[in-house]
């Protein structure tokens, strides 16, 4: 049996094996390891999982290999793993932010198939907006073997590596933008005079059903913002002041400088 194996079993990273294993994928043929022992028992007994606390574990044994750590382990697991990479080709999915594929070819050698991935943070939920990006040796069944893990989080959008940056800047970091809008229309519904609670169920409402309605109806934003806005009615006043404020040139520069910063990093 082909072996699947996790290096990192933080949020993401069990996140991503829920997906694996709702994909039919039998659980003694994934390897988890993490170097907490509390939580290798926590996998084995919830999910059926093999464990271990060796990344060289996971990197002998195993043919796709799912590295789920923060980008500055990186150096750790390459000093262990190197030796398993270079004997046999396989598969590797990163996570790691601002790591690119490139970076990852040559740290592991041996023509080493690299599949970045960027799922961010509502993927946890099954959520998410998840980001594919190819390595240069990396095949459409790779691809096909990467849906299969992340296929449960989310939406999936294959896109070049180049424009990675810029989904840092919208997906990666939107849900704290569209987290910090929420908070301010339930603040805005406590000022007009709503107990909290009212105001932020009609706040997250709101924004859940707006987005529903956007992808039932295939309509533009633009297109629905008209319809709710009739001549000289509150929803105009509103947005005005929105206007005056410079909401859409804010939150547009937003995208940009997170998109930035990730190149920057």
């Amino acid at each position: 049996m082909k072996m699947i194996g996790f290096i990192g079993g933080g949020v993401m990273g069990e996140a991503m094996l829920k997906g694996i294993l709702a994909s039919e994928v039998d659980p003694k043929t994934v390897l988890v390891c993490d170097h907490k022992a509390a939580k290798l028992k926590y996998f084995q007994k919830v999910y059926g999982v093999e464990t271990t606390s060796e990344n060289e574990e996971v990197a002998e044994k195993c043919e796709s290999i799912i590295l789920a750590v923060k980008p500055q382990n990186l150096d750790e697991i390459i000093e262990h793993c190197t030796a398993s990479f270079r004997a046999k080709k396989k598969l590797l999915i990163s996570v790691l932010a601002g790591v690119t594929t490139m970076k990852l070819e040559q740290l592991f050698p041996g023509g080493t198939k690299v599949i970045r991935a960027m799922p961010n943070t509502p993927a946890v939920v099954g959520a998410g907006a998840i980001v594919l990006a190819m390595g240069k040796y990396a095949k459409e069944e790779d691809i096909k073997f990467a849906r299969s893990v992340f296929g449960k989080m989310g939406s999936i959008t294959i896109l070049p590596e180049k424009l990675l940056n810029a989904v840092t800047g919208l997906s990666g970091s939107g849900p704290a933008f569209v987290a910090l809008i929420i908070e301010a229309l339930t603040d805005g519904g406590v000022l007009a005079g709503l107990p909290r609670e009212v105001a932020v169920k009609l706040a997250l409402d709101t924004v859940a059903g707006t987005v529903i309605q956007l992808e039932e109806s295939g309509m533009h934003p633009a297109q629905l913002k008209d319809k709710v806005t009739s001549p000289g009615g509150t929803t105009i006043y509103g947005m005005l002041q929105l206007e005056k404020s410079g909401v859409r040139g804010t939150i547009m520069e937003a995208v940009r400088a997170a998109a930035k910063r990730a190149e920057e990093l």
